[in-house]
């Protein structure tokens, strides 16, 4: 398993939230290999996610399609494999 790591600008917190639960979330769950997605509070103007693939090839394609709504500027994205879970 493997997880892809994002950390985000907000524009604009409420509208990202909305676009977030909208369109975001139903996205990337229907990618290939998804297993799961975690999405924290943001902090200010900063947002942070994890999110789960099967495999280390459907998480660097997901990665390859990430597409943030318009008021949010990715800043880092990183693929890390799971070495250990509970």
């Amino acid at each position: 398993m493997h997880a892809v790591l994002v950390q985000v600008t907000l524009g604009d917190v409420e509208s990202a939230l909305e676009a977030l639960r909208n369109e975001v979330v139903p996205r990337v769950s229907q990618a290939r290999g998804f297993v799961a997605g975690y999405w924290l509070e943001p902090q200010g103007d900063k947002g942070w996610s994890t999110i789960l693939f099967e495999s280390e090839e459907a998480a660097r394609e997901a990665v390859d399609r990430l597409q943030p709504p318009p008021m949010v500027t990715i800043d880092h994205v990183d693929v890390r494999e799971v070495v250990a879970h509970a």
